[in-house]
This record gives C-alpha cells, sequence and structure tokens, in this order.
C-alpha cells in the first residue's frame, strides 16, 4: 500500500510499506536514510544521506528510484518503483519533456504533478496514461485547470493506493495545501 499525503509547498510524502519519501520537500532537510528519503527538485552540491537531488538510478528503502535531469540537469523529476507501483513525480516549473524522457518513463501507475500550466500537464498525461493522478497545487494553479484535468474540486489530506489500480479510466486525487 502507497499511502500520498501533502507536504508545505509543491511536494508529498509517500509512505511506503517501510519507509516514508519526501518528494520535493520544500524545506530541502534529508531525510534520516533509514526510514525516510528526501527527493529534491535541484540537485545540491554536495551529497547528503537522506536526500537524492541528482538524475540517476538508485536503490533506496526498498524502492527503485529513477532521477530524470531537466533544463541541462537543474531540474529532477523521479520515477519511483515501489510496492509493485510506478510513480512518476513531475518537478516545477512543469516544462515540456522531450520524447526521449517519456519513452525512457513508459508507463506509470500513478503521476503526481503540480498545478500548473495545463497544456503540458495534458500532454504529460496523454503520454504516460495514468490510471491515478494525484494533483499538488502550486502558485499559478487554478480551479479552471483542476476542473479541466478531472479533479472535482474536493481536495484530502491523505490518498491510500490499496491493492489494484482503477481498472478503467482515472482516478483524479488533488491533495489539499
Amino acid at each position: 500500500m502507497l499511502t500520498f499525503s501533502p507536504l508545505p509547498g509543491p511536494g508529498c510524502s509517500i509512505a511506503t510499506g517501510g519507509a516514508t519519501l519526501l518528494v520535493f520537500a520544500a524545506d530541502r532537510k534529508p531525510g534520516d536514510g533509514k526510514k525516510t528519503l528526501a527527493l529534491l527538485s535541484s540537485p545540491e552540491e554536495e551529497s547528503n544521506a537522506g536526500s537524492i537531488s541528482w538524475p540517476g538510478e538508485y536503490n533506496e528503502l526498498g524502492a527503485s528510484i529513477r532521477g530524470i535531469g531537466h533544463k541541462e540537469g537543474q531540474q529532477v523529476s523521479y520515477l519511483i518503483d515501489a510496492d509493485g507501483t510506478r510513480v512518476l513525480c513531475v518537478s516545477q516549473p512543469l516544462e515540456e519533456w522531450p520524447e526521449h524522457d517519456i519513452e525512457a518513463v513508459g508507463d506509470a501507475d500513478v503521476l503526481v504533478a503540480p498545478v500548473t500550466e495545463s497544456k503540458f500537464l495534458q500532454k504529460l498525461i496523454d503520454e504516460i496514461d495514468p490510471r491515478v493522478l494525484i494533483l499538488l497545487p502550486a502558485k499559478g494553479g487554478t480551479d479552471s485547470i483542476m476542473k479541466a484535468l478531472g479533479a472535482k474540486g474536493e481536495t484530502v489530506d491523505e490518498y491510500k493506493l490499496k491493492g489494484s489500480l482503477p481498472a478503467e479510466g482515472r482516478e483524479v486525487v488533488v491533495l489539499a495545501d
């Protein structure tokens, strides 16, 4: 089971079977490296135990994590494979992804993305075709963008993905900010 919870700013916490991933944590504090790992949206000069901030492939805390670099490595998004579920977490600002990055990601079961420029996000959704879309409110995000993406306007403090993914369609969840 994966549990998604909002973090301050454009981030979220993903609790897996035995660990917690702090994705795009605004405070940029590293996790403890034993049960908590911070995934940062921009590279840091010095590597800190308990955090990942660079493109590359990692196996940490029972999860397979691939950092995907954008803007010549100045921004990082993450593909996480944990508990049998592939989760793509997209950093902001959201820009158009090159075709080779989309192909490298392949299918993702869950897409976690900030609510920003809808044309780039819509293209990514169409290419990735996730079963679950988790939206993170962000500056510049509007209700009209969320409605266009299928959100009903309700926000939740926590989303639990138990067992299987939706068989048909797409579930859209908006985490509270």
